[in-house]
């Protein structure tokens, strides 16, 4: 995001990972600012010149990281992906005149905007589904995965409960459940589980049939349900040998090591978004694929690429005004105005990102 915004903008980027900052030290337009954005003092004392705020926090912060954004007036584009619901913001959002745009990246993000933008363009839309993962291109023993963002964000995927619509009734299932096995171009068999990934579209697209599964190597859910029933993921404290540990932070010490992606790693991004719609009585499916894979050139992971360069054309849409609706904004809204989605699409064409659309 820093990387690209930077061709066309000045940009100041906060972090409190030093190793983090110095990558981008040396980029022409860009200052880096080293401090923690947990304290809303130091979030709004380098904001204050912005014309527009990036929030790529960590979803635990995200929340209160939007809310301080937001009562300082300022536009933003947000991919923290925090389980809170964003549109408790919305009245402050629109009282602040600030135009806030939530999930902002590849999913959430892009197949939101699909389903927005074909919201608009049909009577209705009859069913949705989203099959989405981004894994390493090398399978290594025991995880056959490595995080290719936020490994506590994975976490969350793995325990909150998953919802989803089925003829007009929305179901809540455990994450990790109902695993099938399905062949992608490109890649071969995948397996795909709940998790909950619908979020904002459970309640602004009105189809009867919704549903979000993530993609993994076959395998994963299993050993993943395992370790969750087990009880590695809980965050309450347990007494061992005296002391007082958090099994999650204990198996996070452990596991993540494992799923830290190396230097020049590949890894790619696979999504098949599905939409039955109806034109008047004739139902109409579009299938859009996408397969992304890591940019050994610039050494930019395939998932840095998908949601990093998602966030930073919309935030372009905003600072051009070519998106300016105050309030919170999830992604299927910037589809809903014209021209967005068409724009989102030639923008990735311009950075190699491909999505293949079939109509039938």
């Amino acid at each position: 995001m820093v990387k690209d915004l930077a061709k066309d903008y000045f940009v100041t980027a906060v972090d409190l990972n030093t190793n983090a900052l110095d990558a981008l030290s040396s980029i022409t337009n860009v200052e880096v600012s080293q401090t923690d954005l947990s304290n809303p003092s130091e979030i709004e004392k380098h904001i204050v010149n912005a014309d527009l705020v990036i929030s790529a926090v960590p979803g635990f912060m995200g929340f209160n990281t939007l809310k301080t954004v937001i009562n300082a007036g300022k536009n933003v584009v947000d991919i923290a992906f925090f389980p809170e619901d964003a549109f408790l913001l919305d009245a402050l959002a629109k009282d602040k005149n600030v135009t806030a745009v939530v999930d902002c990246g590849v999913a959430p993000g892009l197949c939101n905007t699909i389903a927005g933008y074909l919201s608009t363009k049909y009577d209705s839309i009859e069913s949705y589904s989203c099959y989405v993962g981004g894994l390493p291109r090398v399978r290594e023993f025991p995880y056959e995965y490595k995080a290719v963002f936020s490994p506590t964000d994975v976490i969350e995927e793995y325990t909150r409960p998953a919802r989803y619509i089925k003829s007009g009734e929305q179901i809540v299932k455990p994450a990790l459940s109902d695993i099938e096995l399905i062949d992608f171009p490109g890649v071969g068999t995948l397996e795909a589980f709940n998790t909950d990934g619908l979020r904002s579209l459970v309640h602004t697209i009105k189809a009867p049939n919704m549903i979000e599964k993530t993609l993994r190597y076959p395998g994963h859910a299993e050993l993943m349900r395992a370790y969750r029933e087990t009880g590695f993921f809980s965050q309450e404290e347990i007494k061992v040998d005296g002391v007082k540990v958090k099994p999650l932070s204990l198996i996070s010490k452990l596991m993540f090591d494992k799923w830290q992606l190396k230097d020049g790693e590949a890894d790619f991004t696979v999504m098949l978004v599905e939409l039955e719609c109806l034109d008047g009585e004739k139902k109409v499916k579009h299938s859009y694929y996408l397969l992304d894979d890591y940019e050994h050139e610039q050494n930019i992971t395939s998932m840095a690429r998908t949601t990093g360069y998602t966030a930073a054309i919309v935030a372009r849409q905003v600072l051009k005004g070519k998106f300016k609706q105050a309030g919170i904004n999830p992604p299927e809204y910037i589809g809903m105005v014209n021209g967005c989605f068409s724009n989102l699409l030639t923008e990735y064409e311009k950075r190699n990102i491909r999505i293949t659309e079939t109509i039938s």
